[in-house]
């Protein structure tokens, strides 16, 4: 009886135990950091991964992110310094440095976001509102996202939170001045294209005319000189049959007969409504070309 009281003794305080044991340890992963809190005020940072011990039932531990956190800010109009307004786009990333500070000011990162948020709408507002429109889009859009980082991560500084980038993903001008922008640059671009269409139609028509009063010229030119060559190759030609007929009558007028039958009869469908004793033929009936004696 005494050895079965002994043994629920040894029980319960190995159970006691245990749970004293469990309630005192904890874990802390490399992504996180833990805060431990006794009674409500917190009396240690841990922010080394490992096991670690707390004194149990009366301390628990807070576990806050230590990774770099991402801040999505919604689209933010703002007026430049040249009273152009635009519509900025831009986030944020930052990481808790000082988990004590971040819990006594803020305590969780939901609080953080929207403290966050406020700070970095003002911080664009103010940096952006002192550069023109170009200096935003175009020029210095590298050294103003680092000066609206370096104001966020001084006025972040105050909740344990260091600021490690502020990028702006997107500067335009609202959507319904971008749309009379680009109405007025489409209206000058069709203006500048009828322009061109214009002085090229006005160019062509310059070619075109210029072009045909040099092709009547030169048709002109090429009608004379050939009408001169044909009136030299006339002329020569007649001269040489005059020679030819002046040496010898018999023999030019029979050249020309046979050249009259080359020409008349090269095509096949020639056909001929002649005389057989015609003078056309006079060849034909008698080689000399001479007309036969008549028969008494």
């Amino acid at each position: 009886m005494k050895s079965g009281i002994s043994g629920i003794v040894a029980l319960i305080v190995l159970l006691a135990v245990i749970i004293v044991g469990y309630s005192s340890l904890f874990t802390v992963r490399q992504t996180e950091q833990v805060l431990v809190v006794r009674l409500g005020e917190p009396v240690k940072v841990v922010t080394e991964p490992g096991l670690n011990y707390k004194w149990p039932f009366i301390d628990s531990v807070i576990s806050i992110d230590k990774r770099i956190l991402d801040l999505e800010n919604p689209a933010q109009e703002v007026i430049a310094s040249d009273q152009k307004r635009l519509v900025v786009d831009a986030f944020a990333r930052y990481r808790i440095k000082n988990a004590l500070r971040f819990y006594q000011s803020i305590g969780s990162i939901q609080s953080a976001n929207i403290q966050l948020t406020t700070l970095l709408n003002a911080s664009l507002r103010r940096v952006l509102g002192e550069v023109t429109f170009i200096q935003v889009v175009r020029d210095e859009r590298e050294g103003l996202m680092n000066k609206i980082r370096d104001q966020l991560d001084k006025e972040a500084d105050g909740y344990g939170i260091s600021v490690v980038d502020v990028r702006i993903r997107r500067a335009d001008l609202p959507e319904q001045n971008s749309q009379a922008v680009y109405q007025r640059m489409q209206t000058e671009r069709q203006r500048e294209a009828a322009e061109f269409r214009a002085q090229g139609g006005q160019k062509a028509q310059e070619i075109r005319s210029k072009a045909d009063r040099e092709a009547t010229v030169i048709i002109a030119d090429a009608n004379s000189t050939a009408e001169q060559v044909r009136g030299t190759g006339d002329g020569e030609r007649n001269r040489l049959f005059a020679e030819a007929y002046g040496k010898d009558a018999d023999f030019f007028a029979f050249y020309r007969s046979m050249t009259a039958y080359e020409n008349g009869l090269k095509s096949n469908d020639t056909r001929f409504l002649l005389r057989p004793d015609s003078e056309f033929f006079r060849f034909f009936a008698n080689p000399s070309g001479k007309p036969a004696a008549a028969k008494p």
